[in-house]
């Protein structure tokens, strides 16, 4: 009997075997169908074609080929070059030192010698950790996939390019010898800070030549080509110290080095020597910032500041992130022609006013920084482009520092009434002249001084700063409607949370930056018409022909008439308000004061009819500074710069805004045109 359910058990089992292969068979079937009736064959095909042609038409050349890109001032001065400096540092495989080679093999791809081209077992890897959500030591990409995706292919991660790239692998295989292959690879891999392939980044980090590097700073290098920005040592010089370790590790394990030399290594202080070079450090990071931005955009990609959850949001910073390196690499290899709009004279006048307004505060943090900062902006109203930027106080540092000017993001504090509640108010039946009465509020804010007076005209509240005010017109307006206004001037850290009645006195979640606020006020300057601020006017290739060259579109943000009377208010809180004393000797001027609670940051931004300017001052780590408010140290920035950029220059009033008629005449005769400006 048991014989019997033994035979009929191992009866099931056959049939099961062989149905689950007659299954098999039909998926292959099906798959195959798919493939090419659903057009993926003739797609691989051409793929494969476009591949082959690829790697026949490759020479040595091209894999040792970059130009320099030159960034000019306004006067067609040179600014800075982005060089990759691939054909001046290249090397041999004879001259690149063993410990590098075995570095980069032992973490990037172990099997490099064994496989031709393409590693299956590692994809399977990457893929069963992809669908884990864990991580491996090692990716799906050899080396020659790397290298292939480097020089003929960009970095979205599309099923089309992965096959194509595998392609291109195992044809490059086929045409050089494994040494080849390592020696492109090393000279083409991106290290970051613009530094292309190993002797670059010897060079740059350490300011010698790689074959004059020990074993620790060989491994450290390595760690950087995986994630340049996670990797940065300039910025996260704990995890790039973390990945040495690794590959020191991975090394030992292969056999490349001792234990002995291993723990050495590991124990050893990694101190970089970044060559000095000139550098306009805060004019240089925000026209590269503008410049890659506008790369970017020129792709394709859309730019997003919404989001429905986090995960989009993630998706989105995840697709930025990745589309922003690979546009940078295009900015230090492409040998493009950057026309800016930076006035060097301007920038000077700026960086100035702002250390020698804050050159008494000499504390430093534990990296040597200055505690207190400061930030500046200046916008050329005819045109809408940056002409100055600031980012902080100036100090000798290796690389680039931190651009406060639109890295940061700070509590605006009062000087945002103007931009979410007083101009939204002259749209909607208010004028200066309106009555409004400073009372307490019960759950409300109080006013600096601690007083109310009462009735007054909105332009005294306004000029006064009285919070009381300000919060219950913003109550009337709505906080979605006011903060409307900054999303259509690209604030982009504004949040749901941020739709509060505090909003109205600065309170935002995150804040904004000076950039934000000074184009946002030059929009009130431009009758309510608000311009993209940048520094780029274009971008040509070394042979000048135009790659980009931005269309300088105004947007409608606010009525011209409620533009022309917010000036008109802000002029009085120059003359008799909180930025009292601070305008520009013989110059009409209008602007803002403010300051956030606990006398944390103060701000200044305000306007004639020639330029925009907005100061920020305050502590990296929000703290208080005892005097700190907008019209003390960032009032002295502004005004002192502003009288100096402004030395020579006839006055001119703004343009009244009872004389709506006037004005539409004469922007019809300078145009040319019966465009419609309210």
């Amino acid at each position: 009997m048991a014989r019997k359910k033994k035979k009929k058990k191992k009866y099931r089992v056959f049939w099961f075997f062989v149905k689950f292969q007659f299954f098999l068979m039909l998926l292959v079937l099906l798959g195959v169908g798919y493939y090419y009736y659903g057009g993926y064959a003739t797609q691989v095909q051409r793929m494969k074609e476009e591949a082959l042609k690829f790697v026949r038409n490759s020479s040595v050349e091209t894999f040792c080929s970059a130009q320099t890109s030159i960034v000019y001032d306004k006067d067609g001065k040179t600014i800075s070059t982005l060089k990759g400096e691939k054909d001046v540092y290249y090397l041999s495989y004879e001259e690149i030192p063993a410990d590098v080679c075995a570095a980069i093999v032992s973490i990037e791809d172990k099997k490099f010698y064994q496989h031709n081209g393409v590693d299956f077992k590692a994809i399977l890897r990457a893929v069963k950790a992809a669908i884990e959500n864990g991580e491996v030591t090692q990716g799906g990409s050899t080396i020659t996939q790397q290298l292939a995706r480097t020089i003929f292919l960009t970095q979205e991660r599309t099923w089309q390019r992965k096959v194509e790239e595998i392609f291109i692998a195992t044809e490059l295989e086929k045409k050089y010898s494994k040494t080849k292959i390592l020696e492109f690879y090393l000279n083409n891999i991106y290290f970051g800070n613009g530094y292309y392939g190993i002797q670059a980044a010897s060079m740059g980090y350490f300011n010698v030549e790689v074959n004059e590097l020990d074993l620790s700073q060989m491994a450290f290098l390595c760690a950087i080509p995986n994630n340049p920005t996670l990797y940065d040592p300039l910025t996260n010089m704990a995890n790039t110290l973390g990945r040495r370790d690794r590959i020191l590790n991975q090394m030992q394990e292969d056999g490349k080095i001792t234990e002995g030399a291993c723990l050495m290594a590991k124990a050893q202080e990694i101190v970089l020597n970044r060559p000095a070079h000139a550098k306009n450090n805060y004019v240089e990071t925000y026209t590269y910032y503008c410049a890659i931005r506008m790369l970017m955009e020129q792709d394709g990609f859309v730019f997003q500041r919404e989001f429905k959850n986090e995960e989009e949001q993630k998706a989105y910073n995840e697709s930025y992130n990745e589309k922003y390196a690979e546009c940078q690499k295009k900015l230090y290899t492409a040998g493009y022609r950057i026309y800016t709009s930076m006035d060097l004279a301007l920038q000077e006048m700026l960086q100035k006013a702002v250390d020698e307004s804050l050159g008494t505060f000499t504390e430093v943090n534990e990296e040597g920084v200055f505690k207190l900062q400061g930030a500046g902006v200046c916008i050329e109203n005819e045109t809408g482009y940056v002409r100055a930027i600031v980012g902080g106080r100036s100090q000798d540092f290796d690389g680039y520092t931190l651009n406060r000017a639109y890295q940061s993001y700070r509590q605006p504090g009062s000087s945002i009434k103007p931009l979410i509640v007083y101009a939204p108010a002259m749209e909607r039946n208010y004028t200066p002249d309106s009555i409004v009465t400073d009372e307490p509020i019960a759950d409300g804010p109080s006013n600096s001084n601690g007083g109310y007076s009462g009735e007054m005209t909105v332009r005294e509240a306004l000029s006064r700063s009285k919070n009381t005010i300000a919060w219950k017109l913003f109550e009337e307006l709505t906080p979605k409607v006011g903060l409307s206004y900054l999303k259509a001037m690209n604030f982009s850290k504004i949040t749901q949370e941020d739709e509060r009645l505090t909003s109205s006195l600065g309170g935002l979640t995150n804040g904004a930056s000076p950039v934000e606020m000074t184009a946002a006020y030059a929009a009130l300057q431009n009758d309510g018409d608000y311009r993209i601020p940048t520094c780029i006017i274009k971008i040509t290739d070394a042979d000048g022909n135009e790659i980009v060259s931005p269309v300088r579109e105004e947007k409608k943000i606010y009525k011209t008439t409620a533009a022309r009377m917010v000036t008109d208010m802000l002029v009085t809180a120059i003359t008799e308000g909180t930025g009292k004393g601070l305008g520009v000797t013989q110059m009409p001027s209008a602007g803002k004061t403010g300051t956030t609670n606990d006398n944390k940051d103060g701000w200044f931004t305000g306007y004639t009819r020639y330029y925009t300017t907005g100061v920020w001052v305050g502590y990296d780590m929000p703290a208080e500074l005892p005097g700190l408010s907008g019209s003390t140290y960032p009032g002295t920035i502004w005004h002192s710069f502003m009288e100096n950029c402004h030395a020579g220059l006839t006055p001119v009033e703004f343009l009244p805004y009872a004389d709506i008629d006037l004005y539409q005449k004469i922007r019809k005769d300078a145009l040319g045109d019966d465009e419609n400006i309210d």
